[in-house]
């Protein structure tokens, strides 16, 4: 999934996790909860097949994975000018949050009043940067100083989606704690949980599916989450999920008549 263009030069070497509507390639059974950030589609598929021929072609090119290359590139020998790296004096307000920096962040803050939802180009506020890239220090901090954690980006990216995306549990109960919709849908109709499952984030599936979010609501690929769970085979998020449904039964139906 890629609305929209990344921001010009917001943070160095990272990409901004926003939904993609291409296909997955990561199939494991769960991810770490503090893994990084990743593009993610509501599509379920099946890795490439692969090419043994292509794989050991490759491998040959880039030597032993023991020993170091003693192949100088363009840049050792002098043919490439190096850029310098940019300096925590030259970066935005966003790109601070994103990075976590916060004594920088906190010094942008006080210059000016209307800096703590300044949106980016796309409709990027810093909390929403900070919530995609898993800064929970900086998420605490933002909110304690007034971020809104309902704005939504141009394509209607939100800080929970994001946060949901990339399986940082904590700090999607820190916006929950704040009242956020927790079935705010985007472009399209990701929702938080929807985001959470196809990340195979299953303690963050747990924690949105116990303040209530919605286990019916479909992407425009007309996935569920338990659709997306089953296709993918993430079979520890199926069986979070079956067993939410299970107790949403039991309560529903009360306790039975031992007669």
């Amino acid at each position: 999934m890629e609305p929209t263009q990344v921001a010009e030069n917001l943070v160095p070497n990272q990409q901004p996790p926003v939904p993609d509507l291409e296909d997955p390639e990561d199939t494991r059974d769960e991810s770490p909860e503090n893994s990084d950030t990743v593009v993610l589609s509501l599509f379920p598929c099946t890795p490439d097949a692969v090419n043994p021929e292509a794989d050991a072609s490759a491998s040959s090119l880039q030597g032993s994975f023991l020993k170091h290359s003693t192949t100088l590139t363009n840049r050792q020998r002098g043919n490439e000018v190096s850029a310098l790296p940019a300096t925590l004096d030259s970066l935005s307000i966003h790109q601070l949050a994103a990075q976590g920096e916060l004594s920088q962040l906190k010094d942008h803050l006080r210059k000016g009043n209307n800096l703590i939802n300044k949106p980016d180009e796309r409709g990027f506020t810093p909390l929403i940067w900070a919530s995609a890239f898993g800064e929970i220090e900086t998420v605490r901090f933002l909110l304690d100083w007034g971020a809104d954690p309902h704005i939504l980006a141009k394509e209607r990216e939100s800080a929970l989606s994001l946060a949901s995306m990339g399986g940082y549990t904590d700090i999607v109960r820190l916006l929950l704690d704040r009242d956020v919709d927790i079935n705010i849908y985007d472009w399209n109709g990701g929702t938080p949980l929807l985001y959470a499952v196809r990340g195979n984030h299953v303690k963050c599936v747990e924690a949105l599916l116990a303040r209530g979010a919605d286990l019916t609501t479909e992407a425009d690929s007309g996935y569920t989450p338990m659709d997306l769970a089953v296709a993918l085979g993430y079979r520890k998020v199926q069986q979070v999920m079956e067993s939410h449904i299970l107790r949403l039964f039991q309560s529903t139906l009360g306790p039975v008549d031992p007669e």
